[in-house]
């Protein structure tokens, strides 16, 4: 059934008690997240206990480094100090050990309104709020003495790391360990270029600067992954302050000197202004709108957390789910303005590296197109304000594909159909590359281009008709006529019922892959109805799981069912039959398609049960990237993906409009 208020995990799915907390096998191998809304970020596992080099509580793109991502505040620790001992909260995996071991006074955590733990030491209870200020680079911690018998003091330890979130740091004698003094704090700038980190405190208290390293911080995750896994933080110094029961101190680091008598009040708005996270819709909602960043001018879609920054394919696949579906085109169309405004020769930016944007991505440009119709699926009346504002770019995309001037070898051929690719390049969505080769090269006829070619084409020349602008489309009128005469015969493989991955000099490959799913869920659609279900069914009983479709046959002998390892053993299996939840958007829009709306909204809501599972695994509150091939399809990749938690959304949706 679709989750509700009624559901078995509704107010207590984001909550876990000390019985889950103490246990590290449980607790560390599921992660937070919160975001400012403009890129920042801050993320950990449930103790607060680092394990991957991307966590921190502070992580911030800096454009004094192409805006690449860079952790600041790594942590803080904190310690209670009463007449009798002292008490560490923290808690850090070193090679062999975890030491201090805070993690065993944790009683409660609770992820709403905003990430919450609270400690109990004897007779003692302490909250600890975490709160990432939405449109500002401050993270804020507030501190609350919920009991105890006598006054006691706490320190607050701020561990700063000050680097690139892909890399690691280590101790150095070129860091700046002289302090900028500020109302109740200080200020660092470990480094030239970066900005400084202004730590400050509501309440009078000493603030105690001890400079000195913390040694060999081991990050669990990255050694698994194969990557170097030790750093050194810097130890500025700490905040110690005399609390009393009821009493509330608030830290705060920020690129910017606060005015600290603001700070229970910003604190109060904040947490007003959360989201409710109360029920699995509410979840998906606060999910979809941390990948939505609003920065300067542009608003972009990050793809992914926590390393993933923007990428234009993965925008536009996600975009109607995390948007439109959630009656938002306000922000859809900041989003489509701002890719626009980047578009170059009919291509748009993938991703970009260092500094240099890429355009390596053949179907980009033509999910445009998909996004388009789905806006005027919720504002159907939308169409002359589409042509007027997209018209030019819709027409400048398919002129890139029909005259040949494209990169990449990107062009229409005789039959109407999308040749693409060049040696050593990954052009579609399945681009993993290990030593320099693409796992899956695909280049030639690739069957989702062709498909969403075909779908581009029917939608401008329509839309063209609609607003009385037939003629500005003309050359491009019997194309569509062109590609139903060839598009079967050069893909579909009558023994098997299903069509070719693609096609190139050496004729048909013909491994089973989901790419074939687009043929169908498009709008328009190449596929007689006939072939359609025969299509459709042999993707349910090769590649279809309840979390998502296989990326490749587990007949087939490159089959891979599991995803772990270093990055190559990862990238050979990242496409070789690895689960991939955002396809299940289209498999259902397909599937309802053939077998009608009694047989696919049961299996709609059994999937998306599973997924409301998942609320308390891996990524808390959020849908990861990707799940192992093999059952039970552990979840792996990145934390929280944009089109995973996009097209859960729109299946809930789904759901919902096919149930009324």
């Amino acid at each position: 059934m679709v989750p509700t208020k009624n559901s078995i995990y509704y107010m207590e799915y984001l909550t876990f008690n000390k019985e889950s907390l103490v246990n590290l096998e449980y607790s560390l191998n599921r992660e937070i997240l919160s975001t400012n809304r403009a890129g920042g970020y801050l993320s950990t596992t449930l103790p607060l206990c680092n394990t991957r080099k991307y966590h921190g509580l502070m992580v911030l793109p800096l454009p004094e480094f192409n805006g690449e991502n860079h952790v600041l505040l790594s942590c803080v620790d904190d310690k209670i100090v009463t007449h009798e001992r002292n008490f560490n909260l923290g808690i850090h995996k070193f090679p062999e050990k975890y030491s201090p071991k805070g993690h065993k006074y944790l009683v409660d955590f609770k992820y709403s309104p905003t990430p919450t733990l609270w400690y109990r030491v004897g007779n003692i209870q302490l909250k600890k709020e975490l709160l990432f200020v939405h449109n500002k680079e401050q993270v804020m911690i507030r501190y609350t003495v919920e009991k105890s018998p006598y006054p006691i003091k706490l320190e607050i330890n701020p561990l700063l790391a000050f680097r690139n979130a892909h890399a690691l740091t280590h101790a150095n004698l070129v860091a700046n360990t002289k302090y900028e003094e500020v109302e109740r704090g200080a200020g660092y700038q470990l480094y030239a270029g970066f900005p400084t980190l202004y730590m400050q405190v509501n309440k009078k208290c000493d603030w105690v600067a001890n400079p000195s390293w913390f040694y060999n911080v081991e990050y669990k995750e990255e050694v698994d992954r194969g990557y170097e896994g030790h750093e050194d933080l810097f130890m500025p110094g700490y905040f110690e302050a005399s609390l009393k029961e009821g009493d509330k101190i608030i830290f705060s680091a920020s690129t910017e000197v606060c005015n600290v008598k603001q700070f229970t009040r910003l604190f109060n708005q904040e947490t007003k202004r959360r989201p409710s996270k109360a029920s699995f819709e509410d979840c998906l909602r606060n999910s979809a709108s941390q990948f939505i960043v609003h920065n300067k001018k542009k608003t972009q879609v990050i793809a992914g957390y926590p390393w993933f920054g923007r990428w234009g394919r993965d925008t536009f696949i996600a975009l109607p789910g995390l948007t439109l579906s959630l009656g938002d085109t306000k922000t859809c169309l900041k989003v489509l303005d701002s890719l626009v405004g980047e578009m170059k020769d009919g291509m748009f930016p993938n991703t970009d590296l260092e500094d240099a944007t890429l355009f390596n991505s053949v179907d980009a440009p033509l999910w445009f197109f998909w996004v388009l119709q789905r806006y005027l699926e919720v504002d159907e009346d939308g169409s002359a304000m589409l042509w007027k504002k997209y018209g030019k770019t819709m027409m400048e995309i398919l002129d890139a594909y029909t005259n040949g001037k494209a990169p990449y070898n990107i062009q229409m051929k005789e039959n109407g159909l999308i040749w693409q690719g060049e040696e050593g390049y990954a052009l579609t969505w399945m681009d993993a590359v290990v030593d320099g080769k693409p796992v899956t090269p695909r280049r030639g006829y690739a069957v989702e281009i062709c498909a969403l070619w075909y779908n581009a084409l029917r939608f401008t020349l329509s839309l063209a008709k609609k607003v009385g602008k037939e003629k500005k489309v003309g050359k491009w009128k019997d194309i569509p006529s062109l590609i139903e005469r060839h598009f079967m015969d050069v893909f579909y493989v009558e023994k098997g019922g299903y069509l070719a991955d693609y096609v190139d000099e050496n004729g048909r490959n013909l491994d089973v892959r989901p790419n074939q799913i687009f043929a169908i869920s498009l709008p328009f659609s190449v596929v007689d109805p006939d072939r359609q279900r025969r299509i459709v069914d042999r993707i349910r009983s090769d590649l279809f799981t309840i979390k998502g479709l296989r990326t490749l046959s587990p007949s087939n002998f490159q089959y891979k069912g599991k995803y772990y390892g270093d990055q190559k053993t990862r990238d050979n299996a990242y496409h070789q039959g690895t689960v991939w939840p955002w396809l299940l958007g289209h498999f259902f829009a397909s599937y309802i398609k053939v077998h009608g709306r009694a047989a696919t909204i049961p299996l709609a809501e059994e999937v998306l049960q599973r997924f409301e599972d998942d609320m308390v695994q891996y990524g808390i509150g959020s849908i990861p990237e990707i799940y192992e091939g093999d059952p039970p399809h552990y979840s792996r990749g990145a934390i929280s993906q944009a089109w995973s938690v996009a097209e859960v959304i729109r299946i809930l949706k789904f759901i919902q409009k096919h149930k009324n």
